[in-house]
């Protein structure tokens, strides 16, 4: 077997056409990685990754390992030395492994030389060596699978005829017939069953598993017997003419028997397999939550992606990551099914579809597009609809950004597609099970201003509006309407003081288990009071009435505002007229506070929280047991200010002195949970309320979260007067992490925490060095196509002078 082996590649190397074809494979693979625009441009695509490459190998390979292969026994047939080789002492196996080892050698030498593009995209990340080590491991032992199955297929059509042309077109007919036509087949059935069967053989399906990092041992199983599958119809091949119990068994029902002895060894793989997430970031690792809820799925879900089409890189890898998520949900559970489609038929115009989607309040994305020095302008449609039990759910596929660059935009969308599934498979599974009650009748923030966070939280959960003035006529009947229907209180900047019944309310609600999010501003101040012609206003402490509600639970609000050296800039306009425009300045009453990752709330929130002159929290010794939790807290560049106090425009030309800004980190936000005491424990209580209904303290633990902002609830408005969204800062166009954190905390209160931790999950995307690649791009090109050719020249020359060498003597 050694023997012909090493003749098999002494042979290929002999010949100016080996040479030819791995040379001809490398520099057509370099010319569309580093040359050629397209999708599997790697420069161009922005991502320091080996995924073009491993997208592209399948179609390299169709034609380079049947130009391998299709000498192998092709060859003897012909020269009629076939018959010679059958009858020397070595068995039909032997003679075929060793005609499929010196072939498959052969393809492994070819694949060697790419390791110059791990070299350029190592070199080229950002910073250098941002790369996932994990997941080109598993893309190149992908590839060396997907080798072996074409390697065992050319060997076997090349022992099916004389003819090298017709060995050559029927493998590449058959590898790309089993790695695009099966799933082509499968694409256009509509039983659930027969598409599940059909992608079950397609190499494609196991193979794109594999290469993005993700080894599972139904693929490992998969290749290894379709390998031997070709291998053993090989020797049977051979064998044909040579024993007798051979003929036995007809032409037909051989390979059938081991057709069905293959679809038995995958079922049978199939029922107990493990998966490995070779990513550094486990990003091809489903959540625990969110495969509770894909066990609840008993029948056929089908899940319609709008994301198909000829789009710009950043896009193309939106499109690549949603299609391998869901491919995961499906290896999970069969009963997902999914397709990506264009939304835009024959005979429709983009604007009428777009018009279709926007009636259902699915926007759509203008995406500026350079092609060919020209810049057009791209519709896209980022959505997909889970469609379970007659119900249609949206699901947005772009975490919308505002102000943000292409490569940002589809980066943070990426880190939220988990969470963006999770989120409608739940709402698509579950009814609304959890109400939440937003306070009002003090003055809290308009419904507008308020509109964008509860619109979101309106998908999961109920959301109903409380008025407070009924606990002021009857705190009995207020609190049984509140106890019986609610699961949490939104307490959302009120500028109007608590009456003891309204605060009575509160209470009960609160020690009989109610959860309560607590959004409230100490001292009276607003960036409109400022737009005056003094630019200047007075700050003074805001009495709620709240105090010693807050005592008693343990934590208290300073009427003091926090002055933090990191902090975001004030928009105010310059100028008059029509001539205005808006100029930043440096205000440092708006801390920009970032995670802590201390607890699941403020776990992995990407973008700093904004807040707006925010007042410090002080933790008190409480006598009961409660637990107090800083969630949000300034720098250590913080200064606190006593109110009342004059507040100027003025301010920003004083150079801040960091010796004034020494009070250290102050708390913004906190979580207290545990077992509350009431305030009117031995106090008279209000008008109204039951004495045989008052409980001093609570016998079932509930949570409470005190921020120290009333608006880092509030999102801006535009011209027009429509709410934008929360955390984006309309005259800078900057994005704050307010959503992030507030939707966590409620899920937290509400006991949500599975979509918390599936909202937290950190990915990991390695970015190329734009400015690098625009400095160094030609030198990284003529190193990736000539390089390779290079080596393979320098072996040539040195392989040939060895071998003169050697039979000169």
């Amino acid at each position: 077997m050694y023997a012909i082996l090493k003749k098999e590649i002494t042979t290929f190397f002999s010949s100016p056409i080996g040479y030819l074809v791995v040379g001809l494979f490398l520099v057509v693979t370099g010319l569309f990685l580093w040359v050629f625009e397209g999708e599997f441009n790697i420069p161009n695509s922005g991502f320091a990754d080996l995924a073009p490459f491993f997208l592209i190998a399948p179609w390299m390979f169709t034609f380079l390992i049947p130009a391998v292969t299709m000498r192998s026994f092709s060859e003897e047939k012909k020269a009629g030395t076939l018959e010679l080789l059958l009858t020397k002492p070595i068995t039909t196996l032997q003679l075929t492994l060793g005609k499929y080892l010196g072939a498959y050698s052969l393809i492994l030498i070819a694949i060697i030389p790419t390791l110059m593009y791990v070299l350029a995209i190592y070199m080229l990340g950002n910073p250098v060596g941002n790369l996932d080590v994990g997941v080109t491991i598993g893309s190149y032992a992908g590839l060396i699978l997907l080798a072996s199955i074409y390697t065992a297929l050319g060997i076997f059509i090349s022992a099916c005829t004389s003819n090298q042309i017709v060995a050559f077109i029927a493998s590449v007919a058959l590898c790309f017939f089993l790695y695009f036509g099966i799933e082509g087949i499968a694409a256009y059935s509509s039983l659930e069953g027969t598409i599940t069967f059909l992608s079950s053989l397609s190499i494609k399906s196991h193979y794109e598993s594999i290469s993005r990092g993700v080894i599972d041992t139904r693929d490992l199983i998969y290749f290894i017997s379709v390998t031997a599958f070709f291998i053993i119809l090989t020797i049977w091949r051979l064998q044909k003419n040579q024993y007798t119990y051979v003929k036995k068994i007809s032409n037909i029902a051989q390979p059938l028997l081991l057709f069905i002895g293959l679809l038995f060894i995958n079922y049978a793989g199939s029922l107990a397999h493990k998966r490995y997430d070779l990513t550094q970031d486990n990003r091809y690792t489903i959540s625990p939550p969110t495969k509770e809820l894909l066990d609840q799925i008993k029948s056929p879900l089908i899940i319609d992606v709008f994301l198909e089409g000829d789009f710009p890189a950043e896009f193309k890898k939106l499109q690549n990551e949603t299609r391998y998520l869901l491919e995961e949900m499906q290896a999970h559970n069969p009963n997902i099914y999914f397709e990506f489609s264009n939304p835009v038929e024959p005979g429709e115009t983009t604007a009428q579809v777009a018009g279709q989607f926007n009636e259902f309040g699915m926007t759509t994305i203008p995406l500026k597009v350079k092609q060919d020095g020209k810049e057009t302008t791209q519709t896209i449609f980022p959505w997909a609809t889970i469609n379970f039990n007659g119900k249609a759910v949206p699901v947005s596929l772009v975490k919308n950004v505002v102000g943000s660059s292409p490569e940002q935009l589809v980066y943070a969308s990426i880190q939220n597609l988990e969470y963006a599934f999770a989120e409608g498979l739940n709402i698509s599974l579950n009814a609304k099970t959890k109400r939440i009650a937003v306070l009002r009748d003090n003055d809290e923030l308009p419904d507008a201003k308020i509109a964008d966070m509860f619109r979101k939280l309106g998908d999961t959960y109920n959301i109903a509006p409380f008025p407070m003035e009924v606990a002021n006529q009857d705190p009995e009947k207020a609190l049984k309407a509140l106890q019986n229907t609610f699961d949490l209180v939104v307490i959302a900047k009120p500028t109007k003081a608590f009456t003891e019944q309204q605060k009575y309310v509160i209470d009960q609600y609160i020690i009989n288990g109610g959860n309560s999010l607590w959004m409230l501003d100490a001292v009276a101040i607003e960036d409109d009071s400022l737009r005056n012609d003094a630019g200047k206003t007075v700050a003074f402490p805001r009495d709620l009435n709240l105090d010693d509600q807050l005592f008693k639970y343990g934590v208290r609000i300073n009427p003091s505002l926090v002055v933090d050296l990191y902090s975001a800039p004030l928009s105010v306009a310059s100028g008059e007229g029509s001539e205005s425009q808006y100029i930043q300045l440096p205000w440092l009453y708006r801390p920009q506070v970032p995670s802590l990752n201390t607890h699941p709330i403020n776990t992995n929130i990407e973008k700093p929280v904004r807040f707006n002159y925010a007042n410090p929290i002080e933790l008190l010794e409480s006598s009961n047991e409660l637990s107090k939790t800083v969630l949000l807290q300034s720098s250590i560049y913080t200064k606190v200010e006593a109110t009342p106090r004059e507040i100027a425009l003025a301010q920003v030309d004083i150079e801040p002195q960091e010796a004034d800004f020494q009070a250290g980190q102050q708390p913004l936000a906190v979580l207290v949970e545990g077992a509350f005491s009431s305030v009117f424990t031995n106090r008279v209580l209000p008008d109204g309320s039951d004495k045989e209904r008052f409980r001093e303290s609570a016998t079932n633990p509930s949570k409470l979260i005190l921020i120290s902002d009333g608006d880092i609830i509030a999102n801006e408005l535009d011209s027009r007067g429509q709410p934008l969204e929360l955390g984006f800062d309309y005259y800078t166009r900057t994005s704050y992490g307010n959503k992030e954190f507030l939707l966590n905390a409620v899920n937290y209160l509400l006991d949500d925490n599975g979509l918390i931790n599936i909202r937290s999950k950190e990915i990991a995307l390695p970015f190329i060095d734009s400015q690098k690649v625009s400095k160094e791009i030609t030198t990284w090109q003529v190193l990736t196509i000539g390089l390779p050719l290079v080596i393979l020249l320098i072996f040539g020359v040195i392989y040939t002078a060895i071998r003169k060498r050697r039979y000169a003597r």
